[in-house]
């Protein structure tokens, strides 16, 4: 199984799905999508094995893949719409939320994001106003206590889920869920760029806004278009507030709300057993 595979607790995710065990989850014989972007759902430069599909989020992402030459994909719906189904119930009881939870652009093992995070906080707190907010940040920024102490002087609470690890090691299984936990306890979710966790909160019902500093990634890959290509795709997702039907639409879509298989269909796609 490629390593990206088990990133944020994804497959663990599927496997709960599919009544088999998380720890570990059973080996998916593909390449499944791990982040939403606006390329070919996989990361830049990833290799693939002839033979071996790409499990993607949507038919949105196959399309762009199949537009750039590859072949080979599968739709098979997020981990996010399955766990959204595994937690049916929290959400039927979930109420409206409180505050805002804020996701900043953020880099990865290999690139650092450069930017204001102080200015970032100011105009997030000028426009969200006097109610609770929550920085979430990914872990090679809370790891870095000058950026984790901006934050929390101004008032931000600060979390991270943890890491998605690297080669099977240092992953935080349980990352998902607990976003998960957290979406749902929040009214607004909040971000300088589009990003998974936008359409995550706007599937959940969650009032998402994208504004700010964009910040900016080292070495960003060209291809991936940048700041432009996102508001090229999805003009509507700029500003404090993303009108809630083009927000709900664009994420069932994005996501593969709609695109979730039955349990026996779903171990037939990953290649963990037929179809009953």
């Amino acid at each position: 199984m490629h390593h990206a595979n088990v990133f944020y607790g994804h497959a663990a995710v599927l496997a709960r799905y599919c009544g088999l065990p998380e720890d570990p989850p059973p080996t998916i014989w593909g390449y499944l999508q791990h982040g939403w972007n606006t390329h070919d759902g996989f990361a830049v430069g990833h290799e693939f094995v002839p033979g071996f599909p790409k499990l993607v989020w949507s038919d949105a992402v196959a399309r762009r893949g199949w537009a750039l030459g590859l072949r080979d994909y599968r739709v098979i719906g997020s981990p996010w719409a399955y766990l959204m189904l595994l937690r049916a119930d929290e959400i039927a009881a979930a109420g409206p939320g409180e505050g805002t939870i804020v996701f900043p652009f953020h880099g990865w093992e290999g690139q650092e994001i450069v930017g204001d995070h102080a200015a970032y906080a100011d105009e997030v707190r000028s426009v969200e106003g006097d109610v609770p907010l929550t920085m979430s940040l990914y872990w090679n920024d809370f790891e870095r206590p000058e950026i984790r102490k901006t934050y929390e002087d101004k008032g931000f609470r600060v979390i991270s889920f943890g890491r998605r690890g690297g080669m099977y090691q240092g992953g935080a299984p349980d990352f998902i869920d607990r976003q998960f936990t957290e979406l749902l306890g929040h009214r607004r979710v909040v971000s300088n760029r589009l990003g998974s966790a936008l359409f995550y909160g706007a599937a959940l019902g969650r009032e998402v806004g994208v504004y700010g500093d964009p910040m900016v990634l080292q070495n960003d890959y060209a291809v991936l278009g940048g700041m432009q290509r996102q508001q090229r795709l999805f003009p509507q997702w700029t500003g404090h507030a993303v009108p809630h039907a083009a927000a709900a639409g664009d994420a069932r879509r994005e996501l593969g709300v709609d695109r979730t298989l039955a349990p026996a269909q779903l171990r037939a796609q990953l290649g963990w057993g037929q179809a009953d």
